[in-house]
């Protein structure tokens, strides 16, 4: 065990959208055009800051133009590789207006959590992200790729068989999404059952094309996300201070704090380019507006 470590791993900083949506409190734009730019000063180079939806299902986001154009006008748009969520052809055309060089598009493997997510089955889903898909890269713009429930749905249980899940990964490898993130989005799997997903996908696309999207829920993040790392996996999602879960998967908690990534690597001797400590102002900044406490083990290690 823990003979095939990577030198180095990107980290997909997934707070300001993923984190913040699920948050009943609303954080003011300026605030949250802080917390990127704090983000970014930590030297995370990979930061998913908003997303185009509808503002009445996720009314935190409502604000997204407003988000992007604030950031414009920051030397961050140079230096970092900023991103947003895109569910429809409506809400790249809002994007690509802005000058979004990355979006990111979603679906589950459950056509329960699919209806009441997006109020769709996985197959009409696919019907809605292929054309985005092609009309994204056909404006040059970089599409990554979610996919939902990998380890098990809060509707429909542990996934049955793993058919779906290559169908889906098979579907947004060729339709040209450069990188899928394997999400467990109410954090049901655990370490033989990433073995199990990651070896099942083996023949239908690169590990260096994968990425691991881990929530907390059960405490077993951390461990997933090891056992992809020995097995390839080298780009890894993380929450700033654990903020999030899921709307609606009930009971979900945040993704893998980012803390808690840069901390585990890093002390393993794997490089992440991110200064822990600015990570923790940053954090500390988000978890203050929100007037909340942080999962975060480490956040909580480390107060001062």
């Amino acid at each position: 065990m823990l003979k095939n470590l990577p030198q180095k791993v990107k980290i997909v900083e997934v707070g300001p959208r993923d984190g913040l949506q699920n948050e009943k409190l609303i954080v003011p734009t300026e605030d949250k055009v802080k917390f990127i730019l704090l983000l970014g000063e930590s030297g995370l180079k990979n930061i998913e800051v908003t997303s185009f939806v509808r503002p009445d299902r996720i009314p935190q986001m409502t604000d997204a133009k407003q988000v992007i154009e604030a950031l414009q006008k920051t030397d961050l748009m140079n230096t970092v590789n900023l991103s947003c969520l895109i569910p429809n052809l409506k809400g790249l055309e809002a994007a690509s207006k802005l000058g979004v060089k990355e979006i990111a598009v979603f679906s589950s493997t459950s056509d329960t959590f699919n209806k009441k997510n997006i109020n769709s089955t996985v197959e009409e889903s696919l019907t809605i992200i292929r054309p985005v898909v092609k009309e994204a890269l056909k404006l040059n713009i970089r599409v990554r790729a979610y996919i939902s429930t990998v380890f098990g749905c809060p509707y429909e249980g542990k996934p049955k068989s793993l058919d779906t899940l290559k169908r889906m990964v098979d579907f947004f490898v060729e339709a040209g999404a450069y990188e899928l993130s394997l999400s467990d989005t109410i954090g049901h799997g655990n370490p033989k059952e990433v073995v199990s997903v990651l070896e099942s996908l083996k023949d239908s696309v690169d590990r260096k094309n994968l990425a691991m999207h881990m929530h907390d829920t059960r405490g077993l993040a951390l461990s997933n996300i090891l056992t992809g790392l020995e097995m390839g996996i080298s780009t890894f999602d993380g929450s700033s201070g654990g903020l999030g879960g899921c709307p609606y998967a009930k009971g979900a908690s945040g993704n893998c704090a980012t803390e808690e990534l840069v901390y585990l690597f890093e002390s393993m001797g794997i490089s992440t380019g991110v200064d822990i400590n600015k990570l923790k102002e940053a954090s500390s900044f988000a978890l203050e507006k929100l007037e909340r406490k942080s999962p975060s083990k480490f956040l909580q290690a480390y107060k001062s």
